[in-house]
């Protein structure tokens, strides 16, 4: 697991974009898409947000996604599997990078075939307590016709990241701004932040 944590840290500090492929173990992978696919279907999936607090508003021409936050309190087998994974790696973080992260906040993101989010930063105007975004895909046999990559929005160019089973995404929530392409079939992630007081 360090050297996959180690690999997420060095791509970081090299391109401002963390990378990893198989962050998270093929079975732990099918376990958590299998999970998210049974939550779809019982209609567990509430369409996502834009804004915090009294801002929140739902807006399907910018954000099409439907999610399911993820919480131990579910006492979900997979999920708590991923918990404690990533508990390790803030461990691992705060040891080696002094980055202060005390909490985390992570769900479910289905795309459903035509949808996409647009432009975007992660980090609240009002709120700077999302540190870091991280991004683990749940997509078997992604091609490039599939659309729904992640574009990137370097100072001087973008970058585009295909959805990839197993991999995962890293960058600072404040800098990077982001979007989803259009997706061209069902998209699946685990999408959340690393927080700071």
């Amino acid at each position: 697991m360090q050297e996959s944590f180690e690999k997420i840290i060095t791509t970081f500090l090299e391109t401002s974009v963390g990378q990893v492929e198989n962050f998270l173990d093929k079975t732990l992978s099918k376990n958590l898409k299998e999970n998210l696919l049974l939550l779809f279907a019982e209609k567990q999936f509430k369409v996502a947000g834009i804004g915090n607090n009294s801002k929140l508003q739902t807006n399907k021409l910018i954000r099409s996604d439907l999610i399911y936050w993820l919480n131990r309190e579910h006492n979900n087998i997979h999920e708590n599997s991923f918990f404690d994974q990533l508990d390790e790696f803030v461990k691992y973080l705060n040891r080696t990078c002094y980055t202060r992260i005390t909490g985390y906040e992570f769900h479910y993101a289905y795309y459903e075939k035509g949808s996409s989010y647009k432009r975007h930063l992660d980090q609240f105007k009002d709120s700077g307590d999302r540190a870091y975004s991280m991004i683990m895909y749940l997509n078997e046999g992604w091609e490039t016709a599939d659309g729904g990559q992640l574009c990137i929005y370097h100072q001087d160019n973008s970058q585009l990241i295909s959805p990839i089973n197993g991999n995962c995404v890293f960058f600072k929530s404040s800098v990077l701004e982001h979007e989803v392409l259009l997706c061209n079939k069902p998209r699946l992630s685990i999408t959340g932040w690393l927080k700071t007081n």
